[in-house]
């Protein structure tokens, strides 16, 4: 595996702010990637990329997820802060004195920070201890701006559905890595790695292979739409860890179930098989009360197609989550041997 691609490819998707519902700076840097690669590509028309990785036949699409979760501006306070609105699993107490960019309708960006309200524990202590965080009642954005009141902020340009989005803080720490949107730019990266060795080793694939980079995951419409000849579905996203869990950073998960169903019974034995067979480190994990993947979607939407779900072991989900690269090489190996599997 060429990890240094692939960090590059994560560390710039990263750098493309890409709340879901404004995620066109990302798409056009993976189309750039794609471009670079040599990979022939076509761009759906709600959003979203679908590259053509080659073979015929039996199409499987393989898909990891641009969009991120974030915030929208509900209204303007009075004072000049910004009242919020989760877009996608963002709770607040994840988000709370992080940084973050606003994005208005007419193309203008301004910084600010999430902050409880009232935030000062020197002068407001006993409110900050006896509330939890509530995006109704006291956590807002302060803009980075001089702004006093709602008629100034209106006067930027912004106001009730705008888009916001978190600094990411992507850290290298030895063999860790440690961001937001792991979930899912990592996956991505890691699928684009293995679309480039691929082309590069001009290896010629036993069946149809669609890479799939959808953008409406984490509110759940991605890949409600599917090219016609498309029999399966592979989704590449994060194994969360946590108590009862058998995922590991340090590994790829096979997923058995989510919160939704079960995942199709043969196709993840095949998915078992060929990790047992290309000696990536493994194990099986159920993903419950609250997960799903764009393989889910597929099948809601009424798709005749298997489905299946794998990804690297990552910790604290939806909020600074953190992997191993060990991790994302396990999940490669995988799905690399997977897509070469007679």
């Amino acid at each position: 595996m060429d990890m240094d691609y692939c960090l590059s490819v994560f560390q710039k998707l990263l750098a493309a702010d890409s709340t879901t519902g404004h995620t066109a700076a990302a798409e056009a840097v993976l189309a750039g990637l794609l471009e670079e690669s040599g990979i022939p590509y076509v761009r759906t028309h709600k959003g979203g990329i679908i590259a053509d990785a080659g073979g015929s036949g039996n199409a499987l699409a393989v898909t990891a997820h641009l969009d991120d979760i974030g915030l929208m501006v509900r209204y303007v306070n009075a004072d000049g802060t910004l009242n919020l609105c989760p877009v996608g699993g963002l709770y607040p107490f994840y988000c709370v004195t992080e940084n973050a960019r606003v994005y208005t309708r007419d193309g203008r960006v301004y910084s600010g920070s999430i902050c409880r309200t009232p935030a000062s524990i020197h002068v407001t202590e006993d409110e900050l201890r006896k509330t939890l965080p509530d995006f109704a009642s006291n956590v807002c954005l302060v803009l980075d701006e001089d702004v006093r009141c709602a008629a100034d902020v209106r006067a930027l340009g912004i106001d009730t559905g705008d888009i916001v989005a978190l600094d990411p803080r992507f850290v290298r720490a030895g063999e860790y890595i440690k961001s937001r949107f792991i979930d899912d730019k990592a996956c991505a990266a890691v699928l684009l790695t293995v679309l480039r060795e691929i082309r590069q080793q001009g290896l010629a694939l036993p069946r149809k292979v669609y890479a799939y980079f959808a953008v409406y995951e984490e509110i759940g419409h991605g890949t409600s739409w599917l090219p016609a000849d498309v029999k399966d579905i592979l989704s590449v996203d994060i194994a969360p860890t946590g108590p009862r869990q058998n995922s590991d950073e340090r590994k790829v998960s096979i997923f058995a179930k989510d919160s939704r169903f079960p995942y199709h019974w043969e196709l993840t034995n095949e998915l078992r098989e060929t990790a047992l067979a290309c000696g990536a480190d493994f194990v099986m994990d159920i993903f419950t009360p609250h997960y799903g993947t764009d393989g889910d979607t597929s099948i809601v939407a009424g798709h005749d197609v298997r489905h299946a779900a794998i990804g690297p072991g990552t910790a604290n989900s939806h909020g600074y989550e953190r992997t191993h690269l060990d991790g994302l090489r396990n999940t490669y190996r995988l799905l690399f041997a997977y897509l070469l599997r007679a």
